[in-house]
């Protein structure tokens, strides 16, 4: 049967804005004590944007950590702990695609972006009667939207033009939900 790993200790290592390094002591289910790294994140928000004709706003942009331009669903990290996952969603889905929307978002899925090292979640929602505002890009962000069927989208998941995980599972989510409706 397997156990619950028990935490003995935490020193924090380091902090920026995105995570919070620590290194944890912890004690195995057979008595072991191991040291463990475990990255700290406030949490983070995506958002399956629809047009009225069922196409889907898309971000295309340059990751540096990756060397190369990406294909996702609009997404950020939350302003901090207390701000609402889906205030966060929306705030993206302006800041980033330059959409809004006065309908409630339909939560869609949550993902857990790390779990051999971090604890970030990702909770996605699906926007839709979406109305055209402007982009608010951060100063580090250069961002070109583009809409897309879902069905290209799932086409180019599959032969792996999109590789960003939040965006497979939240798009694969999508359409598999919308066939089953």
């Amino acid at each position: 049967m397997i156990r619950e790993f028990k935490q003995l200790s935490r020193k924090e290592v380091d902090t920026n804005v995105i995570f919070k390094y620590c290194k944890d002591q912890v004690e195995l289910p057979d008595g072991r004590v191991e040291e463990y790294i475990a990255c700290q994140h406030k949490g983070a928000s995506a958002v399956v944007p629809v047009l009225p004709d069922g196409r889907i706003l898309m971000v295309r942009q340059y990751r540096y950590a990756i060397g190369r331009i990406t294909l996702e669903i609009p997404a950020g990290g939350r302003d901090g702990v207390n701000e609402p996952f889906e205030a966060a969603a929306k705030r993206e889905l302006e800041e980033e695609a330059g959409y809004t929307t006065d309908s409630p978002l339909e939560h869609l899925i949550t993902i857990a972006t790390a779990i051999a090292y971090c604890n970030e979640m990702i909770e996605v929602y699906v926007a839709r009667d979406l109305k055209k505002t402007r982009q608010h890009l951060d100063p580090d962000e250069f961002i070109e939207i583009e809409a897309f069927d879902v069905k290209d989208l799932v086409d180019m998941i599959c032969d792996g033009r999109i590789q960003d995980s939040k965006t497979i599972a939240s798009i694969m989510s999508y359409y598999y939900s919308k066939r089953n409706k």
